[in-house]
C-alpha cells in the first residue's frame, strides 16, 4: 500500500512537470504568436507583400521641344531595355553572367553597369542593355527564372526628326552625371537625361517631369504575374519654340556644302525663324555616348561642326559696319548726308595709306553713294571724324558687342574696341585704329546674330530683342509684339539715310549686290535692302596689292569672310537676316545670292503671318 502511495505521488509530480513543461511550451508559443501577429504583423505583413509585390518608379517622359506651328523638334520614342534591380539577386555577378549568354555584354558594358551600381541605392534599377530587339527581350522573358533582378521594360529614348539641321539650336541630351546625381536624384532612373546643349539645356527642368510607381504582382520565382497598380509619371511641359522647322530646312539647304551660318528674324518682335550653322552634327549620338573616333573626326574638322556659329562664331563685320559708322557720324553731327569725300582708291593718312577695294576709286562720295557702292575710303574719312568711341557707342545702341537676351547657352557678345580698352591695355588708340574700324576691320569681332539684330533695329528703329522661346506649356512668353520693344533713340533721319543707302546697294544700277535683287512674280513689288561685307582673316600689305595680290587665289583659310545683312519688305520691314559664308571670298558673289535665295524663301513663306504651317518652302527657293 505504502508503495503504491509513494509511485503515485511520483507520478503526480511527474505529471506537474510535464504538464507545467507543456503549459510554458504552450504560454511560449501563444507570446511568440501574440507578438507576431499584433506587435508585429504590419511589418510580415508588409515582408510578405514585398516578396508578393515589386514596386518600382516609372521615368516620366520628356517633354517636347515644338516649333512654331507645332512640329515636333525633340521627342520621344519607345523601345525595349533590360533593367537590373541589384537588391533582387543574391548574386549579381552570376546574374549578369546569365544575361550575357542571351544578350551579349561587351567589357566595357559591364564596368559601366558596376560603375551605377556602386553610385546608386540597391533598389534603383539600373540599366543594362538600351534598344534590345524583339527576339532579345522574347529570350530574356522565357528565361526570367534564371535572370533574378532583370526586368524588360518599355522606355523612351529622345528622337530628333531633323537630325542635324536643328543640332546646334535644339541641342542635345546625355546621361547624368555624378554632379547631376547628386543634385536630383529623379535622375538615377533609367533612362533619365539632361540637357547638355542648346534649348534642351535651357530648359532642362522643365522638359524633366516627374517620376511615377508602378506595383507588380510576382510570383517565388520574381516572373510577372500581373499588373497591381499604376500610378503614371507626369510628362515634362512642353516648350514651344520661335522657329519655323521647315524655314530651318530650306536654309540649311540653300547653304549647301558651305561652312557658314545664316540667322532670320522677324524684325518686328525679336523671334528668330531660323538659325542655321553648317557643318552640323547628329544631336542623336549623344543620347547613347558619342565613340571616341566620331568625337575625333568632328574636333580635327577645320570647319568645327560642333560650334553653333551663328552665336559663338566671331568675325570682323567688314562693310556689313558701315550704316553703324554713317549712323554715329550723322548723330554727331560731324557729316549729313549730302556731304562729299572724295575716293582717289585710297587714304593717305601719315605714314600709311589705306587702300579702297576698288583700286580705280569711286570717285565724289556722299552718304548714300558710300553705302551704295561699298566705298572704304569714304568711310575712312567718315569714321576719321568721328571717332572711336562715337562709333563703339552707336554699335552698342544697334546690338553689336552687347549681351543680347537670347536663351542659347554659350552666345557670345562679340567685341567693340574703344579708346579707354586700348589705353587699358597699356597703349595708345592711334588715329588708324579708328580708320580701319570704319570699315569693320581692326579689332571688332561680332556673331551673325548680333549683325541680324542691328538689321533688324536699323528696319524698324526699335530696340528688338532676339529670343527663341515662345510658349512654356502654351502660355506665351513676353516679347511677342513690336510695342513690347521701346525706340532706339535714333533720329529718323539717320535712320532714313542708311536705309536708303541699303536699298540701292540691292536694286540701283549700279549698287555692289545686283546679285541679291529679288525675284518673286507673286510679290513683284516687294524689294529688299541689304549691305555686303567681305572680311580679311589676314593682313595684306601695301606691296602684296600692288604685286596683283588676289584672295581667291589664296588657301581656303586664308580668304576673307563673305557677309551679306538685309531686310524686306524695302516699305513695311517685317524680316531680317544675316549671313557670313567663312572663307568665301567676296560678300557680293558668295553671300548675296544665298541670302538672296533664303530671303525669297521667308517671303514666300511668310512664317510670321500664319497660325498653321504654311506650304513647304523648299520648292521655294
Amino acid at each position: 500500500m505504502k508503495r503504491d502511495n509513494k509511485r503515485a505521488t511520483v507520478f503526480t509530480r511527474r505529471a506537474l512537470l510535464i504538464g507545467g513543461a507543456q503549459i510554458a511550451a504552450l504560454g511560449g508559443l501563444a507570446a511568440r504568436l501574440y507578438q507576431v501577429q499584433v506587435v508585429e504583423g504590419a511589418r510580415y505583413t508588409t515582408l510578405a507583400e514585398s516578396n508578393r509585390i515589386s514596386s518600382r518608379l516609372i521615368t516620366p517622359p520628356r517633354g517636347r521641344l515644338l516649333d512654331r506651328f507645332g512640329i515636333t523638334l525633340a521627342g520621344n520614342k519607345r523601345n525595349w531595355r533590360a533593367l537590373l534591380i541589384p537588391e533582387q539577386t543574391a548574386d549579381v555577378a552570376a546574374t549578369l553572367d546569365n544575361f550575357s549568354k542571351l544578350v551579349p555584354l561587351a567589357e566595357n558594358e559591364r564596368a559601366r553597369i558596376d560603375r551605377e551600381m556602386r553610385r546608386h541605392r540597391r533598389f534603383i534599377p539600373v540599366t543594362i542593355r538600351d534598344f534590345l530587339s524583339w527576339d532579345e527581350m522574347a529570350s530574356l522573358e522565357v528565361n526570367a527564372p534564371d535572370l533574378p533582378g532583370i526586368v524588360v521594360d518599355v522606355g523612351t529614348t529622345r528622337l530628333y526628326p531633323f537630325g542635324p539641321s536643328l543640332a546646334h539650336l535644339v541641342g542635345y541630351v546625355a546621361p547624368p552625371n555624378e554632379a547631376d546625381l547628386a543634385l536630383d536624384n529623379i535622375l538615377a532612373l533609367p533612362g533619365m537625361r539632361v540637357g547638355r546643349a542648346g534649348m534642351e539645356k535651357v530648359h532642362d527642368k522643365r522638359l524633366r517631369g516627374k517620376a511615377g510607381a508602378v506595383q507588380l504582382e510576382v510570383n517565388a520565382v520574381g516572373r510577372v504575374i500581373r499588373e497591381l497598380d499604376r500610378q503614371e509619371g507626369t510628362q515634362g511641359q512642353d516648350i514651344q519654340l520661335t522657329i519655323d522647322a521647315e524655314l530651318q530646312k530650306a536654309v540649311i539647304e540653300r547653304l549647301g556644302d558651305e561652312s557658314a551660318s545664316a540667322v532670320v528674324l522677324d524684325a518686328r518682335n525679336g523671334e528668330v525663324l531660323a538659325m542655321a550653322t553648317n557643318p552640323s552634327f547628329d544631336p542623336s549620338l549623344f543620347n547613347s555616348g558619342v565613340s571616341q573616333t566620331q568625337w575625333l573626326e568632328w574636333t580635327r574638322n577645320r570647319r568645327a561642326p560642333l560650334i553653333n556659329k551663328a552665336t559663338s562664331g566671331l568675325y570682323a563685320p567688314g562693310s556689313t559696319f558701315k550704316m553703324v559708322v554713317a549712323m554715329a557720324a550723322l548723330e554727331a553731327k560731324v557729316v549729313t548726308s549730302s556731304d562729299t569725300v572724295s575716293c582717289p582708291g585710297y587714304l593717305d593718312f601719315g605714314d600709311r595709306r589705306f587702300s579702297c577695294w576698288s583700286k580705280f576709286g569711286h570717285g565724289t562720295m556722299n552718304l548714300r553713294d558710300g553705302i551704295k557702292n561699298s566705298c572704304d575710303v569714304y568711310f575712312y574719312e567718315v569714321a576719321r571724324r568721328t571717332g572711336i568711341d562715337r562709333i563703339a557707342a552707336m554699335a552698342n545702341k544697334f546690338g553689336l558687342a552687347v549681351p543680347l537676351d537670347i536663351e542659347l547657352p554659350g552666345t557670345r557678345s562679340g567685341f567693340m574696341p574703344t579708346r579707354a580698352w586700348r589705353i587699358g591695355q597699356g597703349k595708345a588708340w592711334n588715329v588708324g585704329d579708328t580708320i580701319v574700324s570704319g570699315i569693320g576691320q581692326g579689332y571688332m569681332q561680332l556673331t551673325p546674330l548680333s549683325l541680324a539684330t542691328m538689321a533688324a533695329r536699323i528696319a524698324t528703329g526699335r530696340a528688338i530683342q532676339p529670343h527663341l522661346t515662345r510658349t512654356i506649356d502654351g502660355v506665351p512668353q513676353s516679347g511677342a509684339s513690336p510695342e513690347d520693344w521701346p525706340a532706339l533713340g535714333v533720329s529718323d533721319r539717320a535712320l532714313h539715310a542708311v536705309r536708303e543707302g541699303m536699298w540701292a546697294v540691292v536694286n540701283e544700277q549700279g549698287g555692289s549686290a545686283p546679285l541679291a535683287r529679288l525675284d518673286l512674280p507673286n510679290l513683284p513689288t516687294v524689294q529688299m535692302a541689304g549691305k555686303t561685307g567681305s572680311a580679311q582673316v589676314r593682313n595684306v600689305t601695301r606691296e602684296q596689292r600692288e604685286h596683283g595680290y588676289k584672295s581667291e587665289n589664296q588657301a581656303w583659310e586664308l580668304r576673307p569672310n563673305a557677309l551679306f545683312v538685309c531686310f524686306a519688305p524695302y516699305d513695311q520691314p517685317r524680316y531680317a537676316m544675316a549671313l557670313v559664308v567663312e572663307h568665301g571670298n567676296a560678300g557680293a558673289a558668295a553671300a548675296a545670292p544665298i541670302a538672296r535665295d533664303i530671303m525669297q524663301a521667308v517671303l514666300t513663306h511668310d512664317p510670321s503671318a500664319h497660325r498653321e504651317a504654311p506650304q513647304r518652302v523648299a520648292d521655294a527657293t
